[in-house]
């Protein structure tokens, strides 16, 4: 289990990195849905790695990071 989630925090991390270069050089807009999304999973898949060892605080920002992608998805759909 701890590999899977190693792998898991690594995947969220690299996404969550890639899609901040992304809206630096402006290959995507921050507004996009494509944003969003990787925040979403990028949020989702570190969240594993860091509640599977106990950091607190970084679940707590992985909670907070997701909820935003998702109200922002959310309000893309309405």
């Amino acid at each position: 289990m701890a590999v899977l989630t190693q792998i898991l925090g690594w995947f969220g991390t690299l996404l969550i990195l890639f899609a901040y270069f992304l809206v630096s050089f402006k290959k995507i807009d921050v507004h996009s849905r494509q944003f969003q999304l990787m925040n979403l999973i990028g949020a989702l898949t570190l969240g594993v790695h860091v509640y599977y060892q106990k950091s607190w605080p970084a679940l707590f920002l992985e909670i907070v990071w997701g909820g935003i992608a998702l109200i922002a998805l959310c309000k893309k759909s309405a």
